[in-house]
């Protein structure tokens, strides 16, 4: 897992396409993210050269929150989430964060059960949430805080 760049931008948006079709991220979000939001931090999972995974989350003062996370569909079900959720819960932890939040669309069953898994409680259902009119599930998972 390494920093994104600006040249990892055109794989991960090829991978924001092909895993939220519905209301992907954009260029200009992403650039957004990299050069201007001081609270993003974003990374990637590279095999052979190529970007399989991503994650951008922000550490906003006692709140860490995930606002992207996506894995190639050839690459899921190899523990790259897991990977990518658990350096996020170690500097989470680090930062001093006491919660760590998502929101993930409703009926994502197989990333509701990865976040389940990790800890992540049902918090509230945001509803209309997405741009296609989706809702989404706020998932929260407490950490330490600053013990």
């Amino acid at each position: 897992m390494r920093k994104m760049t600006d040249a990892d931008l055109p794989q991960v948006l090829a991978l924001e396409n092909e895993l939220f079709p519905a209301s992907p991220w954009n260029e200009a979000e992403y650039r957004y993210e990299l050069h201007e939001n001081p609270f993003s931090n974003l990374y990637v999972v590279e095999e052979k050269g190529a970007v399989v995974g991503y994650i951008d989350y922000w550490f906003l003062y006692e709140k860490a929150q995930i606002a992207n996370i996506g894995v190639a569909k050839h690459a899921q079900h190899r523990g790259i989430a897991q990977m990518m959720l658990k350096e996020c819960v170690r500097k989470a932890n680090e930062a001093g964060c006491e919660t760590l939040s998502l929101e993930v669309r409703y009926n994502n069953l197989p990333a509701i059960r990865l976040y389940r898994n990790f800890g992540f409680i049902d918090a509230a259902m945001r509803r209309n949430y997405y741009e296609n009119g989706d809702d989404a599930i706020l998932m929260v998972l407490p950490l330490g805080g600053m013990e």
